[in-house]
C-alpha cells in the first residue's frame, strides 16, 4: 500500500466516513491513477479535466462521475492540501427527475405479488416506515419498540439515529413474520443464518416482482419510500413532519415531493377553485 493511499485511509477514518464511503474513494482514485500511469500527487487539474472527459465520453452516470469528483476533490483539497478554487474539480450538472410513485392500490398488489412472506414483510416495512432499503436491512429485532410503537433507525444515512412511528398493522404483519422465520440477528436475514439480507437482493425482488404485477414504472425499493412520503402529503402531513420522518438534512431534499404529490388536499381544492363558476356542477 502506498503511503499516499494509507494517508487518504487515515483522513476518511479520523472523520469517521462510512466503510462504503472509504471503499469507494479508494477504488476512484486508484482508476485515476492507473489512467495516468503515475502518482496522483503527481498530476494536477489539467489530468483532472481530461479524466473527467474520458468518463464522460464513455458514458458514464452523473452519479459515477459525481463519486469521482468527491473522491478527487478529498484527495487534492484535504489529503495533498492543494489551495485550488472548489470549482477546479467541477461536479457535472445536476439531473433533475422526479421520483418514481405508486399509487396505494399499486402498492397493494405489488406486495401480493412479491415471491415470499419475507420479500412481503421487507417491502411493507419500507413504505410503512419510509426507511431506506439499507436502513431497512440494518433492523434488529429490539430496533422494534412495541411498548412506544416506534421503531429505531440506528446510524441511517449521516449516521444519525432517529426513530419513526410503528404502525399497529405493520406490527402484526412483523410478529407473523417472526414467527413464521425466527431470524436470529438481524431482523430480515440473507440467505445464510447470521448474515443480513443485502440491498442488491431486495432489488431483484422488486425487479421480477415489477411484471407479474402488471406495472410499467420502474420500481426499486426505493420507490415505496418516495410513495411514503408522498401518500403522507397527499392526506394533509406537513412537509417538516415528513422531513423528519425521512431523515432529511434538508427541507428542500423534501419539498421535492410537492412536484408528485398532486392530490394533496390543499392543491386539489385550489385547483377546484379554479374552476369555480366556469364548468356546470
Amino acid at each position: 500500500m502506498s503511503a499516499l493511499r494509507q494517508r487518504m485511509i487515515d483522513a476518511m477514518r479520523v472523520r469517521n466516513y462510512a466503510a462504503r464511503t472509504i471503499s469507494s474513494y479508494i477504488h476512484n482514485v486508484s482508476k485515476f491513477a492507473r489512467y495516468f500511469g503515475k502518482s496522483p500527487a503527481l498530476l494536477g487539474p489539467r489530468e483532472i479535466h481530461r479524466y473527467l472527459l474520458h468518463l464522460t465520453e464513455e458514458g458514464q452516470a452523473r452519479k459515477t462521475i459525481a463519486q469521482n469528483v468527491c473522491a478527487l476533490r478529498f484527495l487534492y483539497n484535504i489529503v495533498l492540501e492543494r489551495s485550488w478554487k472548489i470549482g477546479t474539480i467541477p461536479y457535472p450538472r445536476r439531473e433533475k427527475h422526479l421520483p418514481v410513485v405508486l399509487s396505494r392500490e399499486e402498492v397493494r398488489t405489488f406486495l401480493d405479488a412479491l415471491p415470499s412472506l419475507k420479500a412481503r414483510t421487507f417491502v411493507l416495512a419500507l413504505y410503512a416506515t419510509g426507511l431506506r432499503a439499507s436502513e431497512g436491512t440494518k433492523l434488529l429485532p429490539s430496533d422494534i419498540d412495541s411498548k412506544r410503537m416506534v421503531v429505531r433507525v440506528c446510524q441511517g444515512k449521516g449516521r444519525k439515529d432517529r426513530y419513526v412511528p410503528l404502525p399497529k398493522p405493520l406490527l402484526r404483519e412483523l410478529r407473523n413474520y417472526w414467527r413464521a422465520e425466527r431470524p436470529s440477528t438481524w431482523l430480515f436475514e440473507g440467505s445464510k443464518p447470521g448474515t443480513r439480507l443485502s440491498v442488491s437482493t431486495a432489488e431483484k425482488w422488486c425487479l421480477q416482482t415489477r411484471w407479474k404485477a402488471g406495472t410499467s414504472k420502474r420500481v426499486t425499493p426505493h420507490t415505496f419510500r418516495h410513495s411514503f412520503a408522498t401518500h403522507l402529503l397527499e392526506s394533509g402531513t406537513d412537509l417538516p413532519t415528513i422531513q423528519i420522518l425521512l431523515g432529511h438534512t434538508s427541507l428542500r431534499t423534501t419539498s421535492r415531493y410537492l412536484h408528485v404529490g398532486v392530490n394533496a388536499p390543499q392543491t386539489a381544492k385550489r385547483c377546484a377553485d379554479l374552476l369555480e363558476g366556469l364548468v356546470a356542477k
